[in-house]
């Protein structure tokens, strides 16, 4: 059967999507998917040999190979039918697959893997079976409260939280007495491991909660150090919001021909709401025209595509006149310059990047919530991945593109170019410029030490989350250079951040810290 697909489609996908035999497909869970570029056929990492039975999304737990304990513990528990990822990665799980799961918070993925590694557990072990890292000790404690409801009807399983900002004493004191399953950040338990009062030689499971936010935090080198101390043997679980470019390698290094599913994180032409505006001939009409766009969408983060470095700037400085947090990434830019926009950007402390094509192929940022035509690209197909690069990983996104009055020809090449006309709208009301912009989130800090003097991301999360008092959800990204690092924390919160890191210790040193966005 041939299938009728525009360009339009295709190229915003940015994926295959691997069909079942009947010749549809499921729109809710996308069990496979190839990466444009990507090697494909049996035995490569990210390619599933066989195809996957059609699990449908209520599924009874009861289908399940689980232990009678555990299913009569769900049942009261009122867990009745599957979610889509419990659904598409349980079975993978316990038959003991390695798996990557793409699925954010609330979509039921603590009791997936839950599930797996309390079905692997040796109870008259206390030897740890089971490990659980997490980003921060909220996401930690949580993760520990729903394993331990889980466990209930299980005799004498012990479930151990080893965070940063808790008594090191404590921990110890618990170690001694065995645990089946350790749930930590990666700092303290690297540190735990570096010391000797952990060992994982008896490993079976280990999973990865929130690999994205791991690495965006800078704890690659702690998770590698922590795999190391596995056996090669165990099982593999990683759940992460997105398969950043980040995520792939670790992936790669860490799991064995592993199986992904991926619930409702499509990204396709119908995710996207694409709009073509017109604007009188003139750079004013075109920047007035802009900004009207921005103040009645007020995206959390937009990029605004420009053809020229000198355009770019220009934009970017009248958009901040106008009182945007805007950036401006192009290719004159020396790299240390580039570096610290692009941590601006991506722990949401700016919320617009103006940028050009070639410029902006470093960005990767899962969530963006729209992107801004200045001019149409010059290349139909550059335009076309401009928009792509909104409406991303199952969010929806606007796709806005200014045309003067004197360029509807090239308005007329795109659409021949897409095979489908655009839809056109009129721009905001002029009332709209009586808004004030909004703003980001989140502040960057930028602190005086790095790598070569032994600052990690752990280090750097413990000094705001102990003495200074901040929840680990208000703190964002950490970044670790070799001389400097940057972390991210909430606006309301940057003050209180910025006198503990001034006046504070990290590892017992001193630093000198500075707030680098507004």
């Amino acid at each position: 059967m041939a299938l009728a697909v525009s360009k339009r489609a295709f190229c915003y996908a940015g994926n295959i999507t691997i069909f079942h035999s009947s010749g549809a497909c499921r729109p809710a869970c996308t069990a496979v998917r190839l990466r444009p570029g990507s090697p494909a056929g049996p035995g490569h990492p990210f390619v599933q040999d066989t195809p996957l039975s059609d699990t449908p999304s209520d599924a009874s737990f009861a289908a399940l190979p689980l232990a009678p304990e555990l299913l009569d513990n769900l049942a009261s528990l009122g867990f009745t039918a599957m979610t889509p990822i419990q659904a598409e990665s349980l079975p993978p799980i316990l038959a003991g697959r390695d798996v990557i799961a793409q699925a954010k918070t609330g979509s039921g993925k603590t009791a997936a893997f839950g599930l797996g590694l309390l079905s692997r557990l040796t109870l008259t072990s206390f030897r740890v079976q089971g490990l659980v890292l997490c980003p921060t000790r909220e996401l930690a404690d949580q993760v520990a409260v729903e394993l331990r409801r889980l466990a209930r009807s299980l005799p004498n399983v012990k479930i151990l939280t080893l965070c940063g900002g808790a008594p090191f004493g404590p921990q110890l004191a618990s170690l001694e007495h065995g645990a089946h399953i350790v749930v930590g950040t990666p700092g303290r338990v690297e540190e735990h491991l570096r010391k000797g009062s952990l060992r994982l030689e008896g490993l079976e499971a280990l999973v990865l909660d929130e690999a994205d936010r791991m690495l965006d935090m800078g704890f690659q080198a702690s998770l590698e150090a922590i795999v190391a101390e596995t056996p090669a043997s165990r099982q593999t679980l990683l759940f992460s919001a997105t398969f950043s470019a980040a995520v792939r390698p670790v992936a790669e290094a860490m799991l064995r021909q592993p199986l992904r599913v991926e619930v409702a994180e499509t990204h396709d032409a119908s995710s996207i709401h694409e709009r073509v505006y017109r604007v009188a001939d003139g750079d004013e009409a075109r920047l007035e025209g802009l900004c009207r766009l921005l103040l009645h969408f007020r995206p959390a983060s937009s990029v605004v595509f420009c053809n020229t470095k000198r355009e770019t700037d220009e934009v970017a400085q009248a958009l901040n006149a106008a009182g945007f947090g805007a950036l401006a990434l192009h290719g004159d830019l020396e790299q240390p310059d580039r570096d610290r926009l692009l941590v601006l950007f991506a722990n949401r402390s700016a919320s617009i990047m103006v940028a050009t094509d070639v410029a902006a192929r470093g960005l990767d940022i899962a969530e963006l919530d729209a992107v801004f035509n200045y001019h149409i690209a010059r290349d139909l197909e550059v335009h076309v991945h401009r928009v792509g690069r909104t409406g991303r990983a199952g969010s929806a996104g606007i796709a806005c593109t200014l045309v003067g009055q004197g360029e509807g020809y090239r308005l007329e090449r795109l659409t021949d170019f897409l095979g489908e006309p655009l839809e056109e709208a009129s721009l905001p009301p002029r009332s709209v410029l009586s808004r004030e912009p909004l703003v980001p989130p989140m502040t960057t800090l930028q602190i005086g030490g790095g790598k070569k003097q032994k600052v990690r991301p752990g280090d750097i999360l413990g000094a705001l989350t102990g003495e200074a008092g901040l929840d680990g959800d208000q703190v964002g990204k950490i970044k670790v250079l070799a001389n400097s690092a940057y972390v991210a924390v909430r606006r309301e919160v940057a003050d209180q951040a910025l006198e503990r890191l001034a006046n504070g210790r990290i590892k017992g040193r001193s630093f000198r810290a500075r707030r680098i966005s507004r």
